[in-house]
């Protein structure tokens, strides 16, 4: 049996909790919720990529994204920032949501479910 590990763990949540080979990484949201939806996914998916390294994995591990979009017009623009960050090869499965988010100016949130090999 593989030990849980909760990372950066606070009053109702954790970043991320690693067991059996499996890192779950919270939904993540931009440190600067003032950035258009380019500056805002950038941030997002620098902070997956730092929980990830923590986990002794990386994006070329990811088996599944959910993104939440508090606009589904912003897709085009989240699209290039995300088309930026990871390869072709590596592509992993993912939904895309329009949905209300938990502070009304963030554009973006991303929750990632990746193999820690």
């Amino acid at each position: 049996m593989t030990e849980l590990e909760r990372v950066n763990v606070e009053k109702r949540l954790s970043d991320m909790a690693v067991y059996n080979g499996v890192a779950y990484l919270a939904g993540q949201v931009p440190d600067d919720p003032s950035l258009d939806i380019q500056g805002q996914t950038r941030q997002v998916l620098s902070k997956v990529d730092q929980l990830l390294a923590m986990a002794g994995s990386g994006k070329a591990c990811i088996l599944m994204v959910h993104i939440y979009l508090a606009n589904m017009k912003e897709f085009e623009g989240m699209n290039k920032a995300w088309d930026a960050w990871v390869a072709v090869a590596d592509a992993p499965p993912r939904v895309a949501i329009e949905t209300r988010l938990a502070n009304p100016d963030y554009k973006i949130e991303v929750a990632v479910t990746a193999a820690v090999p």
